[in-house]
Formats: structure tokens, sequence, C-alpha cells
């Protein structure tokens, strides 16, 4: 059984930056599509990024284009979420997933591993 850890979030200023990671312990993940997704207090768990197996591949919401980069080390045991010039919308838990297959996607239907969820919160 794939345990998933999310760290990296906290308190931060409106325009300053955090970095996430997510590393895999109890399996390995290094054949497997990863994610972030989000949730806000009220609202659905949201898709935020994902990244391909080989890291060739990634997908972003739009919300966070050009803002976040995601990544996963050469070991393909930590995945990272660098996260930018962030905003009050960007508040929520941020949680990391693994898919079933190689290939990343923006659906969360897939994702088969989850993480418990790091806070992040942006002040205005």
């Amino acid at each position: 059984q794939v345990h998933l850890a999310e760290f990296g979030g906290g308190l931060v200023q409106a325009g300053g930056s955090l970095r996430l990671s997510c590393t895999a312990s109890g399996g390995s993940v290094s054949g497997n599509a990863m994610g972030w997704f989000r949730q806000a207090p009220g609202q659905e768990r949201e898709f935020v990024a994902a990244i391909s197996w080989s890291g060739i591949t990634t997908y972003y919401a739009d919300s966070v284009k050009g803002r976040f980069t995601i990544s996963r080390n050469s070991a393909q045991t930590t995945v990272y979420l660098e996260m930018n010039s962030l905003k009050s919308e960007d508040t929520a838990v941020y949680v990391c997933a693994a898919r079933a297959t190689p290939m990343a996607s923006t659906h969360v239907a897939g994702y088969v591993y989850w993480g418990q969820g790091t806070q992040v919160t942006v002040s205005s």
C-alpha cells in the first residue's frame, strides 16, 4: 500500500512563494503519473497540476498556469509543486495523488493513492 505525505504548507503573504513536496512510502510511484489537487472550505476538490511518470508531460489548471510548476526528482520518489505569486484565492488544503497509470490527467478519476494534504494559507 502506497502512502503519500505532503510537506511545505504554511502561511504566506500574497505575492509570496511556497514549495510543496510529496513523498511516497510503502511502495514505489516511479511508474505513476502524479497530481496535485486542492480543496478550500465549502468548495469541491479541484485539479491544480499533474505530471507524467517521465516528467515530460505536465498539465495545469488555468488559475495557476504561469505561477505554479510541478516537477519530480530523477529518482521519482518525490513530486514538487513550486507556487509563486500566491493569491488569497490559492488558500486551500493541497493534496498529492498518484494515478494507476503513467499518463498524466486533470481528472480525479484514476488517481488511486491520496495523501492527507497540507494547508496553504495566503494572507492578503
